[in-house]
């Protein structure tokens, strides 16, 4: 690789095997730094880490870190000379490689799992966002999202009451980015098409219309489905909903819906809902856990009214965008909450901060790195190191219970202390 990366000598592979993943005791994991505050949050994190695996495993076990560049960082490392108009003038295709090269992407492919700070979409139009890049490249279709309150301030009642798992599907719906901008000559032969052809009577104004595709398929939908009530069944959780627009999009949100029960049905440890109510007398019997299915407004209102009857969420993935965003509201936003984009066939993991670069705040040792401290939770346990990862998990709650804590959560807690991103960290070690 001539991407800048140095491969670790005391660091060996992560495989996948038919029975799953297979963790050396000195895992190679690339990490992506992220951009604005990237700079801050990342050193963070590792440091937690590092920390939390020394202590559960005394040396017997510790990640060997690989850096790996992509976003601003990969400009400022290979192409420092070129100014923000020479990057705009570049075609589209060769600029993405610019902010995500290759030898990245090849190295995620290789070594499995991996962890980024936030990465901003590039300058210049044509430009896909670079995490989307990298989950449809390693076609990551699965986005995890636990979201459970640590003790930070929320604006609900009763935040503890929150503990769900989000797994939004990845790579359809209308991130697919299949749409043709108004006026367009593209547009207006696909609603010719449409009104021709097709028939479509509904397109009110069809002289200058944005069109977009939004494909979900059975494929994706029962992978996504399928992982979460795998999810449900090894994380010992009672219930798995279906979350979906189906009563107004019948063959693409109601077929997700359809087809999360067919999936339902292969596993001895799933009982619908309907069954419960039917057949069982309203208990669910011992051992099994509920699926069931809520139509996305109704979801959205009593998630924020009744958390604790939701467990495990499958959904679509714009509904999974602004659900999992309002969740984490309701814990202490999305500076403590974690996020995994996932593909369980193969073995593929990037686990990500969920917050934006914050840019303003670049290199100011200023903010919050839960986020992606959290995210390296998760990593852990995909690892199957639950040992550091309980660890942090304790240590972070520990930490924001003394109160000395970043500016985020100290204008929000009387009587709190103001300290450092860095400082937040070391917090956390010395309880773990």
């Amino acid at each position: 690789m001539n991407s800048g990366a140095r491969i670790p000598k005391d660091g060996q592979p992560i495989t996948m095997t038919p029975a799953g993943l297979k963790v050396p005791d000195r895992p190679i994991i690339p990490y992506i730094r992220g951009d604005g505050t990237g700079v801050d949050i990342t050193p963070v994190m590792i440091r937690v880490v590092d920390a939390a695996v020394e202590k559960a495993y005394g040396g017997e076990k510790k990640i060997a870190w690989m850096k790996v560049y992509a976003g601003d960082e990969a400009i400022e490392q290979f192409h420092p000379g070129l100014s923000e108009d020479e990057i705009k003038a570049i075609p589209p295709d060769e600029r993405q490689k610019l902010y995500l090269p290759e030898e990245t992407a090849q190295a995620i492919q290789k070594y499995l799992v991996a962890i980024k700070g936030p990465l901003t979409t590039p300058v210049g139009g044509g430009i896909r966002s670079l995490n989307v890049t990298l989950r449809q490249v390693l076609d990551l279709y699965a986005c995890v999202r636990p979201v459970k309150h640590i003790g930070t301030p929320a604006p609900v009642r009763e935040p503890e009451k929150v503990d769900m798992a989000f797994f939004r599907e990845n790579t359809e719906d209308v991130y697919a980015g299949i749409e043709w901008k108004a006026g367009s000559p593209d547009a207006d032969k696909v609603i010719a098409w449409l009104r021709g052809e097709m028939k479509v009577k509904s397109i009110r104004f069809p002289a200058k219309c944005g069109i977009g595709v939004k494909p979900i398929s059975e494929e994706g939908s029962k992978r996504l489905v399928k992982a979460a009530i795998e999810y449900a069944i090894a994380d010992k959780r009672t219930k798995v909903t279906l979350v979906h627009k189906g009563n107004i999009m019948k063959f693409t949100e109601g077929a997700f819906r359809d087809w999360g029960y067919e999936v339902g049905k292969t596993y001895p440890q799933i009982v619908t809902e309907a069954e419960v109510n039917t057949t069982h007398g309203g208990k669910v019997p011992a051992g099994k856990i509920v699926l069931n299915d809520r139509i996305a407004d109704q979801f959205f209102q009593q998630m924020l009214l009744r958390p604790d009857e939701y467990s495990v969420v499958a959904t679509t993935n714009l509904n999974g965008d602004y659900m999992t965003d309002a969740a984490a509201a309701q814990v202490g936003g999305l500076g403590v909450a974690p996020g995994a984009n996932i593909n369980y066939h193969t073995g593929h993991a990037v686990f990500e901060a969920t917050h934006g670069t914050a840019p303003k705040y670049a290199g100011q040792d200023k903010v919050n790195p839960g986020s992606l401290i959290l995210s390296a939770v998760e990593m852990l346990k995909y690892l199957g190191w639950r040992e550091p990862a309980d660890s942090i998990l304790r240590a972070i709650g520990a930490a924001i219970a003394s109160k000395r804590v970043t500016y985020d959560l100290e204008r929000l807690m009387p009587g709190a202390n103001l300290i450092s991103c860095s400082q937040f960290g070391d917090e956390i070690v010395k309880r773990l």
